[in-house]
């Protein structure tokens, strides 16, 4: 069953000291946007459409661990002529966890065929994956369980986190993680949400050296960051996120897919995209300069051209295009 919901949507209420204006905020004006929910495995999965319900193309995104749906909305608002739908991953942000499967690729990739199942768009939408959602879209697709004509995976991860260029730092937060599940609830919690080790993190991740964009960035971590169900949550998905990457299932992946990788990222090299892109069947790939792992906050625009090129390579026909204004942000 779906229940809809309309605007404005629940949001958090903000931290002392951190208050950035969103850059996009116009441009996501200019779309219709609504809630809805869905039962799915157990989670009552909130999710957000975002353009025209009667657009020819739709995209269905996961977006990536401990972050919810918007954290691509920088993208999204710089597409027009398609419907794009954004589901909060079960335990994040407005989801309910999954009752009936776990939280880890294996699940979220049964939740996530569920998702479209239920929504009918199974073999029809465009699947859009980012970062942890580029494991759990690969899989989805690679195991049977979804169809789609097009893949586009956004900072995909092509190797393991902890054989990546920061495989160090990663060894570092695993330590972290396991010392949130041994401490008290409370305790766990709160060192899980930690204002200090969000901005650390937060440091770690952007690459732009514009202010105004920096401060959003690091507002949205700290607004969103610690909107999950519960530590058991977080850190199942944690152990999942270092523990799978895109090339143990990339001979599943035959249709055409667009890869959109960074010059900077943390996580997976550009020569271990290029290794993806080699193995996949029908693949384009992008490397993105001046930006790590966060394409979609630092260079949405480029992003969401590099997507419409990719669209309309592969179904001319469609309506898909840029808006025509753009945020004022300076790489």
């Amino acid at each position: 069953m779906r229940e809809a919901h309309g605007l404005p949507r629940s949001r958090p209420p903000r931290l002392a000291g951190v208050t950035a204006a969103s850059p996009f905020a116009s441009l996501l004006a200019e779309l219709p946007i609504r809630r809805e929910v869905v039962s799915v495995l157990g989670s009552e999965t909130a999710y957000w459409v975002y353009g025209p319900d009667d657009a020819a193309t739709t995209i269905v995104i996961s977006h990536g661990y401990r972050g919810e749906h918007h954290g691509l909305e920088p993208v999204i608002a710089q597409l027009r002529g398609v419907r794009i739908i954004g589901p909060d991953l079960p335990g994040f942000g407005e989801s309910t966890p999954l009752t009936e499967a776990g939280h880890d690729i294996a699940g979220y990739a049964a939740w996530y065929a569920g998702f479209l199942d239920a929504l009918g768009l199974n073999g029809t939408a465009i699947v859009l994956g980012h970062s942890f959602g580029s494991m759990v879209t690969s899989t989805a697709i690679a195991s049977g369980l979804v169809r789609t004509p097009q893949l586009i995976l956004v900072n995909p991860i092509a190797a393991s986190a902890l054989e990546g260029p920061s495989r160090f730092l990663t060894r570092g937060t695993v330590l972290y993680y396991r010392l949130a599940m041994l401490l008290p609830e409370r305790a766990g919690h709160a060192l899980l949400d930690n204002w200090v080790v969000i901005r650390f993190m937060s440091l770690a991740l952007v690459k732009t050296k514009d202010r105004t964009l920096r401060r959003f960035v690091h507002d949205q971590h700290h607004t969103y960051f610690g909107r999950f169900a519960n530590r058991t949550v977080v850190v199942e998905g944690f152990d999942a996120s270092i523990s799978n990457d895109v090339t143990s299932v990339a001979s599943g992946l035959t249709m055409p897919t667009l890869l959109l990788g960074a010059e900077h990222d943390a996580i997976t090299t550009v020569l271990q995209m290029e290794q993806l892109r080699d193995q996949l069947d029908d693949a384009t790939l992008h490397i993105i300069p001046d930006v790590g792992h966060l394409i979609h906050y630092e260079k949405s625009r480029e992003a969401a051209g590099f997507i419409v090129d990719f669209l309309l390579a592969t179904d001319p026909a469609s309506a898909v295009r840029l808006a025509e204004s753009q945020p004022a942000t300076r790489s």
